[in-house]
């Protein structure tokens, strides 16, 4: 099953589906659920980790508005959708860099994931029209 295959199918998108905004949308969902695996894993890790649980945590909830927001394409409201993007990429950015803190195998991936999410929506923020 594909995010990106049931957005291109949507009755108002077709041929003008726009693979920057599915590729976004996909590690948005990917994100999330990895940030907020990362955020219980550092719950268990002994020390403080209260920072790092609050910054996947909000990561997890900024890529989850944007995943489900974005993928709605009935009368695609881009201004909202570009707002999240910013959201969106600050929140994965202070995570990654949060991550980047901690030698444990789960922030190292969260970092990675960070890092791509904001890659993805930074190339999809930058192809949307108001049209889209």
């Amino acid at each position: 099953m594909s995010i990106k295959e049931m957005i291109s199918e949507h009755p108002q998108v077709g041929a003008d589906y726009n693979e920057q905004l599915g590729e976004a949308i996909k590690h948005a969902m990917y994100g999330a659920a990895i940030m907020n695996s990362c955020a219980d894993a550092c719950s268990a890790e002994g020390g403080d980790m209260s920072r790092c649980i609050r910054l996947c945590s909000d990561a997890s909830d900024a890529c989850t508005a944007y995943y489900r927001i974005a993928s709605r394409r009935t009368a695609g409201n881009v201004t909202v959708i570009k707002s999240l993007s910013e959201a969106v990429i600050i929140a994965c950015k202070v995570c990654a860099e949060e991550c980047a803190k901690h030698d444990n195998a789960h922030c190292k991936r969260c970092e990675r994931m960070c890092r791509e999410v904001v890659e993805d929506v930074v190339q999809a923020h930058e192809g949307m029209v108001e049209a889209a």
